[in-house]
């Protein structure tokens, strides 16, 4: 009270009056004045911790749109905790084409994706790429002098030609935006599998092969983006085998680099050609083949013609043995498919490979009812999407090579298009894939192929300079599934629901 002693009391009854006055126009203003920062208040998701609701697991059979629907409804403005939350309400927007389907494309220095491109001829030791680089990644167009494809959308595509591919195809994707607050996934157009590629081979340390990857997690953690969900919003294309970006020593003899195993990157979703069945973070989405359809009915007129097709062939193997590899069965493949009168063999070997020629391997699975594949030089190959392609039941010996892998784009029921010969019966002399596949009724055989022929669409991808309208593609479908795996783990965030940190 002492500061008041001696004070006039005009200017007494005018500070009491000012000192409210003062008061209520800094809560108006609080609650009224929203800046731009506020609106979409990149905070880190730590923050959030003190928030808890009904459970929504990732695990919920439940459609995701209800859970969203539900959380709108009893929280009416939380979007001052949550900043994606104008992103989860967009889904609710039946109005909006792309209501809940936006993707924030980071604008990443050119080092990251097209510059790599300037140096295609140097891109792989044995194979000058820039051919391969043509037509948004999709390589030359295949002449079709013997009437194996059909008149478009066919090309010499490289089987890892995704970073191409997939980069292109989201420049065009049709709901891109640059709100994050609207994001419902951030996409990051790094050229990884290219980056990795180039350095897999030839005297190259592991500071070459790790200094992209290194300078991205420094460009991407500075991100107010980024902060958001620390980079579980994130998702990357990676157009090689989940091995190559998991080095896990720094031992100059180790394999690849180490992007995803980067501590930054733990939470970033990879795709790649070939996921780890031991890391959650990646996950496989199929393998570029020959075929990018521009229009919907180059796909229907595709599907006709594969039904009429003419199989001659029981079976059929496309490959090179693999002496090298103790456990390999393709040795004791190509010997039964030798002995076999029902079986076609396309040795691929070094020199005048006749397994280059896309003609002559889609000849081959035209013409045969069961394509056998085996392991590769790791668990899948490129060559069991263009058997599918020709619409060859294919045959699996390792379920890693299928049916642990392309969850978003093969059924989970995988006797419904293929068959399983595990590679110890093989390998211990206790089957003959001729006698095995005789005893499946033709009735069986037909049902397989109609649904191979069926699983068509969602295994090609797109020419990125088109758009597909009713059919949806490989990377629609990859697509999607980012954004409903971002949008359940948004759920479990504003419901408390804390998830265990993927293995790094």
């Amino acid at each position: 009270m002492e500061i008041l002693t001696g004070m006039p009391l005009k200017r007494l009854w005018l500070l009491i009056l000012v000192v409210p006055l003062l008061w209520l126009c800094f809560i108006f203003f609080n609650l009224h004045s929203t800046s731009i920062d506020e609106n979409i208040k990149l905070i880190s998701v730590a923050d959030t911790a003190e928030y808890r609701y009904p459970n929504v697991t990732e695990n919920t059979e439940t459609n995701v749109t209800d859970h969203i629907d539900q959380i709108v409804a009893e929280h009416s403005d939380p979007t001052d905790k949550f900043p994606f939350m104008k992103a989860l309400r967009s889904r609710e927007n039946h109005s909006d084409p792309c209501g809940g389907k936006y993707i924030f494309l980071h604008t990443l220095p050119r080092r990251f994706n097209a510059d790599m491109l300037k140096d295609c001829k140097n891109l792989n030791q044995w194979v000058d790429m820039c051919k391969f680089s043509l037509n948004y990644g999709l390589g030359l167009p295949l002449k079709n002098k013997e009437n194996v494809f059909t008149k478009k959308g066919w090309f010499a595509t490289d089987q890892f030609a995704l970073d191409l591919i997939f980069n292109n195809r989201m420049r065009h994707y049709e709901c891109l935006t640059s709100d994050p607050a609207m994001a419902a996934a951030f996409f990051v157009p790094f050229y990884a599998g290219i980056d990795v590629g180039r350095y897999l081979w030839g005297p190259y340390n592991i500071s070459v092969r790790d200094a992209a990857s290194l300078e991205l997690v420094t460009w991407l953690v500075r991100r107010p983006e980024w902060k958001i969900m620390r980079g579980k919003d994130h998702f990357l294309v990676g157009g090689r085998i989940t091995w190559d970006f998991r080095r896990r020593t720094d031992s100059e003899s180790d394999w690849g680099n180490k992007l995803l195993v980067l501590p930054e990157l733990k939470n970033i979703s990879m795709l790649v050609i070939e996921s780890s069945p031991w890391h959650a973070n990646d996950f496989a989405v199929p393998y570029p083949t020959y075929f990018h359809p521009a229009k919907d009915k180059e796909v229907i007129d595709w599907q006709k013609r594969v039904r009429r097709f003419n199989r001659p062939w029981l079976f059929s193997f496309v490959g090179a043995p693999r002496p090298q590899q103790v456990d390999s069965i393709r040795g004791q493949i190509i010997d039964q498919c030798r002995r076999s009168s029902r079986c076609r063999l396309l040795e691929c070997g070094t020199g005048k490979n006749s397994c280059y020629s896309p003609s002559n391997v889609m000849r081959v699975f035209q013409g045969s009812v069961f394509c056998l594949q085996p392991q590769g030089d790791s668990f899948t190959r490129r060559s069991a999407f263009d058997s599918i392609l020709a619409g060859c039941v294919p045959v699996f010996f390792h379920p890693a090579s299928a049916y642990t892998q392309y969850i978003w784009h093969l059924p989970r029921n995988y006797s419904k298009y293929s068959v399983f010969i595990s590679e110890d019966d093989i390998r211990e002399g206790n089957t003959l894939i001729e006698q095995r596949l005789l005893k499946l009724s033709q009735d069986q055989i037909s049902k397989m192929r109609e649904e191979v022929i069926k699983l068509i669409p969602k295994l090609v991808y797109a020419d990125p300079r088109s758009k597909l309208t009713k059919i949806r593609d490989a990377f629609d479908i990859s697509v999607e599934a980012v954004i409903d795996r971002v949008a359940k783990l948004r759920m479990n965030i504003v419901n408390g629901v804390h998830e265990n940190e993927p293995d790094e």
